[in-house]
């Protein structure tokens, strides 16, 4: 970040792998100088080698670029059931750790969200500006889950309102239109497709019978203990990704919603090693969560950073908005972070990524990207705010203040 102060969050992208068809010499042209990227063509459970770490850094590496962290790891879903082939998953990823730790790689994010990753309901919502969004709908949620998914018991988790809007939604999708929004939520794996079927879904989710929240949390537990041990060897923090959206979805318990649930995770292992990977997005979903208090209070367990907001709607809808609107109190939050990384080591500060982009410009008359909200341009808006907002608050005085 030549140029900059050095007490700014070091500007980063996600990167995808060589098939996300943003470019690495597009993201160094945005000016990122650090890349979130991961190994998504090895199988979950599977081992990442020093070999394909070190072809990853040495991709990078030609656009001078630094693989600043691993995003993700992916736990799978035998860790997370305990179930199946995971002693076998646990030492995989103990090595991985180790393997990323000894080429460089320090931070390794991670999530325990059970069967699904994050959900929306319209990956191509329209804004009246023009540019597009993601958006989750409740109600429409609540079609795919009590009438295409046809989940047992799914009923009793809606509300009569949000049941008859379901029905009046799938009334009004064609054949097409059925198949497109079953496979927008169930087959949005970032990075990754694995091509789930509905039935495919059934039986994850029947893997999770008995599993309430205290069993999974104690799982989570099993799991740090395992591998943190390895991450401390090889110097590396673990940062744990906030659930998306933060509540149960399909009658599953979530377990990273809430400042009292990051406690909790922090709290289960007694290490350094062991983190937050802070989203706004994901946590900014609920009202009661206190974004700026959170990095106030459990900022020094902050080892990765991801910026973005939504626009929280009455009804239990959301929607990606644009990096400084929404309901984020944005410039809060980023003064909490900047004073939090004036306190590090400089091998410790602080980087950020600008998350869940809008598609805007010449992105729109482009095929839409695998993983929605990943397109280029939006993200280089986000990164061009947030860079100005902290240049905002840094000539204020924002680290002299308590």
């Amino acid at each position: 970040m030549s140029g900059f102060p050095p007490e700014m969050l070091k500007g980063c992208f996600r990167w995808f792998g060589p098939n996300d068809p943003v470019s690495l010499d597009y993201i160094a042209q945005c000016g990122c100088s650090g890349i979130y990227t991961a190994l998504h063509h090895i199988p979950y459970g599977g081992l990442w080698t020093r070999e394909e770490i070190r072809k990853r850094i040495a991709l990078l590496a030609q656009f001078n670029l630094e693989w600043v962290a691993a995003e993700s790891v992916p736990v799978s879903e035998d860790i997370k059931t305990r179930g199946g082939d995971y002693e076998r998953h646990l030492d995989n990823y103990a090595q991985s750790l180790e393997n990323l730790g000894a080429e460089g790689v320090k931070v390794v994010i991670y999530n325990f969200m059970p069967v699904l990753d994050w959900v929306r309901t319209n990956m191509g919502y329209q804004m009246p500006d023009g540019t597009v969004s993601t958006y989750y709908d409740p109600a429409l949620f609540a079609a795919f889950d009590v009438y295409m998914l046809q989940r047992p018991g799914a009923e009793a988790d809606w509300t009569p309102e949000q049941l008859e809007k379901a029905r009046r939604f799938l009334a009004s999708l064609t054949d097409a239109g059925r198949i497109h929004f079953e496979r927008s939520i169930v087959d949005v794996f970032p990075g990754v497709k694995l091509g789930l079927s509905l039935d495919d879904l059934r039986r994850m989710l029947g893997r999770y019978a008995g599993i309430d929240a205290d069993r999974l949390r104690e799982h989570l537990r099993l799991f740090l203990q395992h591998v943190l041990p390895a991450a401390e060897r090889a110097g590396v923090r673990l940062a744990v990704h906030p659930d998306d959206p933060p509540y149960s979805i399909l009658g599953l318990a979530r377990i990273v919603s809430t400042e009292d649930d990051l406690r909790r995770v922090v709290g289960m292992v007694d290490s350094t090693s062991n983190g937050i990977c802070y989203c706004t997005g994901s946590l900014s979903v609920r009202a009661d969560n206190d974004l700026p208090g959170i990095v106030e209070r459990l900022g020094r367990h902050i080892h990765a950073t991801h910026l973005r907001s939504v626009h929280r709607l009455p009804d239990g809808s959301f929607y990606e908005a644009s990096h400084l609107e929404g309901s984020v109190d944005m410039p809060a939050v980023v003064a909490a972070l900047l004073r939090e990384n004036a306190r590090r080591q400089p091998d410790e500060r602080l980087s950020v990524r600008p998350d869940h982009g809008l598609r805007m410009l010449d992105d729109l008359k482009k095929p839409p990207l695998p993983v929605p909200g990943y397109d280029c341009i939006g993200r280089m808006r986000g990164l061009a705010e947030l860079r100005g907002l902290q240049l905002g608050l840094l000539a204020g005085g924002v680290l002299n203040r308590p």
